[in-house]
């Protein structure tokens, strides 16, 4: 009897051995069925703009973080205006979390190195020459700001994040918007007004050539026709002038950028009491836009942007 219930209990025994093996399979097999989370999608032009992963970016141009900012895209850390040693004041307000790297032209290589940016963006005028020390703390890629127009510059790094729809959709807002301006101008000036931008400073009298920042938007956008020796003006953004040759440019519409110096403001003050001021085409037609430097003399995709938005509030009236 004994050796009978010995021989049932062995049995029972590996039975629960063998149904624990099959349960351990079976295991086993669900695990294969429900593999690993696959690695994050990288980075490239097929993902679309919600999914394409954004590299930590340290930007070496103020024009390179507001084309950034077209691209719904924040530098982690960005160099400041040289004259105002800060972000540039119309999109100051969005890079409140960016990191300051000094000037264009003296990059704060501790604040650069302490960013562990994953990727630095640089303008070719001013990095050039020597990118050794930043390609010591991560991958370069140089945009030439002097090749093509901001459209350009945009696609450039809509391409390298992957975001070629934003661009396009700014730029197509940007050229239905651009329309509508354009009929404003021709209803204000008729056809194929001229016209001239100057800017007063403490020290000097400028007028604006066709290179950028200023020609680009005046001439290339709105249409305007450039005053009488304007369209010489190629070599430089500016020419310093005299105030007794603004009669000969004949312009029927000035654009005027005044510093925020006070002996500016009083110069261009005397500027509207003088006779010569009084007497031009453009002013007796009521035709001066008083324009600040920012945006209007950053040549960048939110720059143009904002200013062909106070173009529209211009010529509305």
């Amino acid at each position: 009897m004994f050796k009978k219930m010995n021989a049932l209990l062995l049995i029972c025994m590996a039975l629960v051995l063998v149904l624990s093996a099959c349960g351990q399979k079976n295991n086993n097999q669900s695990g294969a069925n429900t593999a690993p989370t696959a690695a994050p999608e990288q980075n490239t032009a097929t993902n679309t703009p919600e999914t394409a992963e954004v590299p930590k970016i340290a930007s070496l141009s103020i024009h390179i973080t507001n084309n950034l900012l077209a691209l719904d895209v924040t530098a982690a850390g960005g160099v400041l205006g040289g004259k105002a040693k800060d972000f540039l004041s119309h999109v100051a307000d969005r890079l409140k979390d960016t990191a300051k790297l000094g000037v264009a032209k003296e990059v704060d290589m501790e604040a650069l190195l302490q960013l562990e940016p994953d990727v630095i963006y640089a303008d070719k005028e001013f990095a050039g020459q020597d990118t050794a020390k930043l390609e010591a703390i991560a991958p370069v890629k140089m945009f030439d700001l002097d090749e093509g127009t901001w459209r350009d510059h945009l696609k450039l790094l809509a391409a390298d994040l992957g975001r070629e729809q934003q661009a396009e959709k700014f730029i197509a807002d940007y050229e239905e918007q651009l329309k509508r301006v354009k009929g404003l101008v021709q209803a204000e000036l008729g056809d194929n007004p001229k016209a001239m931008a100057i800017r007063v400073t403490a020290k000097e009298l400028r007028v604006f050539g066709t290179p950028r920042p200023m020609g680009p938007i005046l001439f290339d956008d709105l249409g305007f026709t450039p005053a009488n020796g304007v369209e010489k003006i190629t070599s430089s953004p500016y020419e310093v002038i005299s105030q007794e040759v603004l009669p000969d440019f004949d312009a029927d519409a000035i654009f005027v950028v005044v510093n925020v110096e006070a002996d500016a403001k009083k110069i261009y003050d005397e500027m509207q009491s003088s006779p010569i001021w009084k007497g031009l085409k453009a002013v007796k037609n009521g035709h001066v836009y008083l324009i600040g430097e920012q945006p209007w003399l950053d040549y960048s995709a939110i720059g143009n942007k904002m200013a062909l938005d106070e173009a529209e509030v211009f010529f509305k009236k």
